[in-house]
């Protein structure tokens, strides 16, 4: 793995990290963390209220740095850890100015480097979906729990999908089951708060560490609101991926998590997929996706904690889903993807969703077919497939026009610039 990545890292550490596009300024490529470091900040929410200046957070795989620096303002120090010396020189050297980031080569599958509890958060993004051994990633996240203090905060991203590879390799990764991570979760006695993404490769994961023994509930818990959990809307239908209710839990007990809570919707289990944290007025939001087959009108909610029913009975509102609609999500250069419709290697990558089937996709540039059509299912609660093709070497330089179609229907047309 070390050589593999130094490798990429000499070649063009930003585009193997942040997989934007060629040859980006650090400017750029650090912009490209803005959007995550926001959604990775909004956890800490889950911390106790310390200090800004005490608190220490952990990066597993930092590369040159990206996340770290957004992050650091956050922390009184922020480690970051890479196994390609490499990335760490270069992390080094643009983080020069960030006094409390402190980038490390490390040797292994372990953090060996840091004592037990000794970060209050600890992260990784893009990193678990390039390791081959499922041993190497297990090992990173019992090292995760053992240097977490109690009530720190873990968010982990790791690779959902079915595994079908019949091999894997430090780009395309080991996958990780939703049920593995249950059980790693209950053998090493950590509350599973998220874990959203399942079956795709953009699986997340948030963990906690217990800060003291579960006690029973103090205060009544009740629901005191449902809502669909993608919108403010208070209908929610019955199949698809708006299929997920929101509800508004007041005293929730500490050490609910998605091991223990279950929900059952007109009396058949759902899948808890989320608990947020405790808010400033008692409650705490639960997400739950609907059971299949679930019936349209008012269902009966409630809740269990540990096989003993919680909360009284509140009703959400199902409704029938609409039809679906498939539609182009974005369609970028292959390879450069911050390139947009402007394509420089004479590959394009395109995001479809609400598509049961792929097999009729079509596509022509200037009447002419495109060539080497590859589909993989990326999601299959939105069913969404990134496909991926050739432009003909027939077709020239400059403006074309783009026409992808399912079937006999035409999905988009979209002018794109050919580059030779």
């Amino acid at each position: 793995m070390r050589a593999e990545w130094n490798e990429r890292a000499r070649e063009d550490a930003h585009y193997y990290v942040a997989f934007g596009r060629r040859d980006q300024d650090d400017d750029e490529f650090f912009a490209t963390a803005k959007d995550l470091a926001g959604e990775l900040a909004g956890e800490l929410k889950r911390l106790p209220q310390t200090p800004r200046k005490l608190r220490r957070a952990l990066e597993i795989g930092c590369g040159p740095g990206r996340l770290l620096r957004p992050l650091s303002q956050y922390f009184g120090q922020i480690y970051g850890v890479d196994v390609s010396d490499s990335m760490i020189a270069m992390a080094k050297e643009k983080l020069r100015d960030v006094s409390n980031a402190f980038p490390h080569a490390i040797g292994g599958s372990d953090l060996k480097l840091f004592p037990d509890g000794h970060f209050d958060f600890v992260y990784s993004y893009a990193v678990f979906q390039h390791i081959p051994s499922a041993a190497v990633v297990f090992s990173y996240l019992r090292e995760t729990v053992r240097v977490l203090r109690p009530g720190g905060v873990a968010r982990l991203q790791l690779n959902g999908l079915p595994k079908t590879s019949r091999a894997y390799t430090t780009w395309e990764g080991v996958r990780i089951g939703a049920d593995e991570i249950h059980a790693f979760t209950r053998e090493h006695g950590i509350e599973l708060l998220a874990l959203t993404g399942i079956d795709s490769q953009y699986m997340w994961t948030t963990w906690r560490k217990p800060s003291t023994p579960v006690s029973t509930p103090t205060g009544a818990c009740r629901i005191r609101a449902l809502s669909n959990a993608f919108s403010s809307e208070q209908a929610v239908p019955a199949t698809g991926r708006l299929a997920c209710v929101a509800a508004s839990v007041e005293n929730l007990p500490q050490g609910c998590d998605l091991n223990s809570l279950a929900a059952f919707i007109d009396a058949v289990a759902g899948r808890v997929c989320y608990i947020g944290p405790r808010e400033r007025n008692g409650f705490s939001q639960v997400n739950v996706f609907l059971p299949d087959g679930a019936r349209t009108g008012l269902l009966p909610l409630r809740l269990e904690w540990r096989g003993t029913r919680l909360t009284a009975d509140s009703f959400v509102r199902v409704i029938r889903p609409g039809p679906a609609v498939p539609r182009l999500n974005s369609l970028t250069d292959a390879i450069n993807l911050m390139s947009a419709t402007r394509i420089e290697s004479g590959l394009v990558k395109a995001s479809i969703e609400e598509v049961d089937s792929i097999e009729t996709f079509n596509a022509t540039v200037d009447g002419t077919p495109v060539e080497k059509i590859e589909t993989f299912r990326a999601d299959p609660l939105t069913e969404r497939w990134e496909v991926n093709f050739q432009i003909p070497p027939s077709v020239e330089a400059g403006a074309r026009r783009l026409d992808i179609r399912l079937g006999t229907r035409t999905l988009a047309t979209i002018g794109i610039e050919v580059v030779r």
